[in-house]
């Protein structure tokens, strides 16, 4: 958890924008595009991401993201952070809704006394996760804390 590229990207009360693009191949296939990244494919499984697959990874993303964040101001460090994200797809009248998506995420510490703490961060993560705020449909986050 030393890496200090993410610094350089500080959330602030100013509004921001994010592009993103799409271009067909063919099919149900395309490309998802954001100038500077790599592309990322997308289609119908179970070979390429589907928009449901990345609604979910938005979110988890989202999720550890606010985590690190909350774990870098209370100065505490972890070992590894692993997150599970689960949308569930139902049919809303004549049309389909991701109804909820489920988190479990697991955090590895070396030091018991940690545990709290991190505890603390994972909630703030969740509370914070921006993503998962602007959705409709619910979000649950569940998490386990394991001494290294």
């Amino acid at each position: 958890m030393t890496d200090k590229s993410a610094e350089k990207h500080v959330m602030t009360d100013e509004p921001r924008e994010f592009n993103v693009a799409i271009k067909w191949i063919e099919g149900p296939f395309g490309e998802v595009i954001v100038p500077g990244m790599p592309t990322i494919r997308t289609g119908m499984p179970p070979t390429y991401h589907t928009p449901e697959h990345l609604l979910v990874a938005a979110v988890i993303t989202c999720f550890m993201n606010s985590f690190v964040y909350f774990t870098r101001r209370m100065r505490i460090e972890f070992e590894s952070f692993e997150a599970h994200g689960r949308g569930v797809l139902e049919r809303v009248g004549r049309s389909f809704e991701v109804a909820r998506i489920d988190v479990n995420a697991m955090v590895k510490v070396a030091d018991e006394a940690l545990t709290k703490k991190i505890e603390r961060a994972l909630e703030l993560g969740g509370k914070y996760c921006f993503v998962g705020n602007s959705l409709k449909s619910s979000v649950k986050y569940d998490y386990e804390v394991v001494v290294a």
